[in-house]
């Protein structure tokens, strides 16, 4: 019997192999589509050094007691050997074109390469994508490996400008310009005086990079690999969600040790798939059914799905969608986001992610660009992750219940390094630390906030003119829908560290501003405002307390603004507390301060004093409930939070506010997790 065929077999794929053979380690197969064809659950495809220019598209999913398992080969010292996916293919034959100025190049690439999806006629838009002026391709160019910038006219390329609002404007001066004929695609592209010859060029030739075709591919893990260089399409909540990787509505993938770069939007997408909803807002006519109705459309097509016997995709359940893992990968330079997902993130675990150059060209935008964007994240746990340099770290966007963000790390966001729009909870934000100068942007209720360092001011805001749902807990069950009253937030043991400055007037945003202060308002209706306060608390004063709730005015058709819980908060250096905190620790210079050390490597310095500042615990029972979904904080398995070790896991013995506990004075330095067993 082939080995191939005995359960639990290892299929080997090496660069000198032969798709004709029997995929043993002595005589291995030449791709990993190949092994992909033979691999049954339980089995494990072991891919060999070298570069895979293909897309894998497996075929069947394993079990959850036998899953499918695609991974790099480990060498005798139990390191990952360098095995690379890619999209691209290599570009030769460059001449110089006879252009006015010189220095641009010029080649040709049979269409053929692309197959049925030519990415240099495929244009980039959808939902919720704001450039309806330019039409950027999917396609692109890289000259060693960086992406260069596309110009929608070959005067571009000859007399290229620069792109102001990119983070490497130099860069951005390496520009390509292409037109597709029947036969060939002709790219013109200006390498900044580097002659190709000398060069590796390639070309985005495909759409991904290991997704499959079909839904229902379940349990599969994908390990070791560098994943790179994908002609991926704009993902919105209201479309089939491409990722350079990703499950395609399916359950149990586990998404670890990766490399996962330059993909033309998504890296990572644990969304939807396409027959619940494809651009129906973006395609209808003036006056037609806005965004907001199309996804709550697309929520209820999800649940009322049939399943593969009736010739759909499983419906949305816990049974059949969701509970995907992605950990310890390295995410980077995606132009939309690191990961994405709508529905299919539900029930799943994305943690020990090091997620950075997220929408660095800004070459265009659109409201769905994070580091990490999710819509119905329910029970879905984020921690541990550190993200920087990207526009929004964090997104979470509608029906985030149950939700857990816990120990990540966020600096160097361009708007801020949390945004969570229009969610019911319950969520708890505990234990992070935010280091940008705007940390949280909330248009939701239901939310905890406990233990953080907070370095970067809050926005706060109601949102009456969107419904959305909220979850029987620990379900895909919907429960209800309501507007965003504000409020129904608790604020417990964090650390507040001013930053010297007094609040700048909300000024109209604009992607060049970065750091300056103003609020960026992508994705908000133009009724929603914020208002600009120090850092701290101060954001909620007009929300009641407890005791003030509900004899507020209650006449409103909107109701009345839900109050607020804030206990136990340190504010130092200028940082302001809620008006009514009963227990708001005020002092001039903080006893902990978090610092970027090494902004490229995500490597951040902690110094702290000893502390005094004891106060009381937070447990799931002073948590409460939410109003909406009358839902208690607890972990995803319904169980009661456990906070009573820091940000490190080092016991809580005393108490204090802030993400580390107390102890002798110390300096803490702390590394961005990534992929184990890389070299």
């Amino acid at each position: 019997m082939p080995k191939a065929e005995v359960p639990g077999a290892e299929i080997h794929v090496a660069k000198h192999g032969s798709d004709g053979a029997a995929g043993t380690a002595a005589d291995p197969l030449l791709t990993i589509g190949a092994a992909a064809a033979l691999a049954h659950p339980g089995d494990t495809v072991v891919v060999h050094e070298g570069v895979y220019r293909e897309w894998v598209n497996p075929p069947r999913g394993g079990t959850a007691g036998a899953p499918i398992t695609y991974q790099a080969a480990r060498g005798a010292d139990g390191l990952y050997e360098p095995v690379t996916i890619s999209g691209a293919e290599v570009v030769t034959g460059w001449h110089p074109h006879p252009g006015p100025t010189g220095g641009v190049w010029v080649a040709t690439v049979p269409n053929a390469v692309f197959g049925a999806r030519n990415p240099y006629t495929e244009r980039i838009g959808g939902d919720w994508f704001f450039d309806q002026v330019n039409t950027w391709h999917t396609g692109e160019v890289y000259l060693d490996g960086k992406s260069m910038y596309e110009s929608l006219t070959l005067g571009g390329v000859e007399r290229p400008e620069v792109t102001t609002d990119s983070f490497d404007r130099d860069g951005s001066l390496l520009t390509w310009y292409c037109e597709v004929g029947d036969d060939v695609t002709t790219i013109w592209a200006n390498f900044g005086g580097a002659d190709p010859a000398e060069h590796e060029i390639e070309v985005n030739a495909r759409t991904f990079v290991f997704w499959p075709a079909a839904t229902g591919i379940d349990h599969l893990t994908v390990r070791g690999f560098t994943l790179t260089k994908a002609a991926t399409q704009w993902a919105p909540p209201t479309a089939l969600q491409e990722g350079l990787i990703g499950p395609h509505w399916s359950k149990g993938w586990v998404i670890e040790d990766n490399t996962i770069t330059d993909s033309k939007n998504v890296g990572i997408s644990l969304g939807k798939e396409a027959s619940t909803g494809q651009n129906e807002a973006a395609a209808g006519p003036k006056g037609a059914k806005g965004g907001t109705q199309r996804e709550r459309e697309v929520i209820q097509r999800a649940l009322a799905l049939r399943g593969p016997d009736a010739g759909e995709p499983h419906p949305w359940s816990p049974d059949h969608v969701g509970s995907h893992t992605v950990r310890r990968n390295t995410i980077r330079d995606c132009e939309q986001a690191g990961v994405v997902g709508h529905l299919g993130a539900a029930f799943s675990t994305i943690a020990d992610n090091h997620i950075s150059r997220i929408h660095v060209k800004r070459q265009w935008h659109g409201a769905e660009v994070a580091g990490i964007k999710l819509h119905a994240a329910i029970d879905t746990v984020i921690s541990g992750n550190t993200i920087h340099h990207t526009h929004r770290a964090l997104w979470l966007d509608w029906q985030a219940q149950g939700t857990l963000v816990r120990r990540n790390v966020f600096y160097a966001s361009t708007a801020e390094d949390f945004m969570v729009e229009v969610c019911h909870g319950p969520y708890l934000v505990d234990s992070n630390l935010f280091l940008s100068p705007w940390a949280v942007k909330d248009m939701s209720t239901g939310g905890a906030y406990v233990h953080n360092y907070i370095a970067g001011r809050l926005a706060n805001c109601t949102e009456h003119q969107r419904y959305t749902p909220y979850h029987l807990p620990h379900s895909t069950a919907v429960y209800g829908v309501s507007n965003i009253l504000g409020g129904d937030d608790r604020f417990y043991n964090n650390v507040f560290v001013g930053d010297g400055t007094a609040p700048q007037a909300q000024a109209e945003p604009t992607l060049a501003s970065f750091w300056s202060g103003a609020i960026d308002m992508d994705g908000v209706p133009g009724q929603a405002t914020f208002v600009p306060t120090p850092v701290g608390t101060s954001q909620y004063d007009a929300y009641p307390t407890a005791q003030e709730y509900p004899n507020e005015d209650g006449s409103a058709l909107a109701g009345a603004r839900l109050p607020v819980w804030v206990e136990g908060n340190l504010y130092a250096e200028g940082a302001e507390p809620f008006r009514a905190e009963p227990t708001a620790h005020v002092v001039g210079t903080t006893p902990v301060r978090v610092e970027v050390l090494d902004a490229a490597a995500g490597t951040v310095r902690v110094t702290h004093t000893a502390r005094a500042d004891v106060v009381a615990p937070v447990t799931t029972a002073r948590l409460g409930t939410t109003y909406q979904a009358e839902m208690a904080f607890t972990h995803p398995d319904g169980s009661d939070l456990d906070l009573s070790t820091d940000f490190t896991g080092t016991p809580r013995d005393d108490v204090v506010p802030g993400p580390f506990a107390a102890s002798a004075p110390a300096t803490l330095v702390l590394a961005a997790p990534g992929p184990e067993g890389r070299r």
